[in-house]
């Protein structure tokens, strides 16, 4: 590793910031998004990938056509609980994104760059602390990707043995409702 990258100050951004524009790169080559519509056809496996892709903004609706295709062969429940673990390894990836200081590098620039503590002061309200998780649950459970909801969870003080089962129950609950309603319209 570079003594560079090493030294720099916001890795998770800049992570974050690549991992947007390689997403936005992959969202336009046609052969990409023939291979994800194909995952349909991989049964179970094909459920764990649609429910990794399920929770972030930027795959959301292959996840969805993939589980739509999947209702067809499998049962809903057999989706939803396969899926949930997907959707448990994609959160999971975001989750440790955030607890990994990305909620630091942020507060670094506002303060540093932008001149301002305000934020700083909100975050640390125990108040503040307490609703996080319950509405980053709220967004988990719906078929809203989860970014945000996982990244509010992550910036409160819960552990990722908790977060693992919350996100688990959440996704599973959410993508049954979903194959569901898919298979009565």
């Amino acid at each position: 590793m570079s003594k560079f990258w090493r030294e720099w100050k916001y890795k998770h951004l800049t992570l974050v910031f690549v991992g947007i524009l390689f997403s936005i790169f992959l969202s336009r080559m046609e052969i990409f998004h023939q291979f994800l519509l194909r995952l349909g056809s991989f049964g179970y496996l094909g459920a764990f990938l649609a429910g990794t892709l399920f929770v972030s903004i930027f795959t959301v609706a292959t996840g969805a056509l993939i589980l739509f295709t999947l209702a067809e062969y499998l049962h809903p429940v057999e989706i939803a609980l396969i899926a949930g673990l997907g959707a448990v390894v994609g959160d999971l990836i975001i989750f440790r994104l955030v607890k990994d200081n990305l909620v630091g590098e942020i507060e670094d620039i506002y303060k540093n760059h932008l001149g301002g503590k305000d934020i700083s002061r909100l975050l640390h309200t125990k108040y503040f602390h307490w609703t996080l998780p319950v509405i980053g649950a709220i967004i988990i459970a719906s078929p809203l990707p989860d970014e945000l909801g996982v990244s509010l969870m992550g910036m409160s003080n819960m552990t990722i043995h908790r977060f693992m089962i919350i996100s688990f129950v959440l996704n599973s609950i959410g993508i049954f409702l979903v194959v569901s309603a898919s298979l009565i319209i």
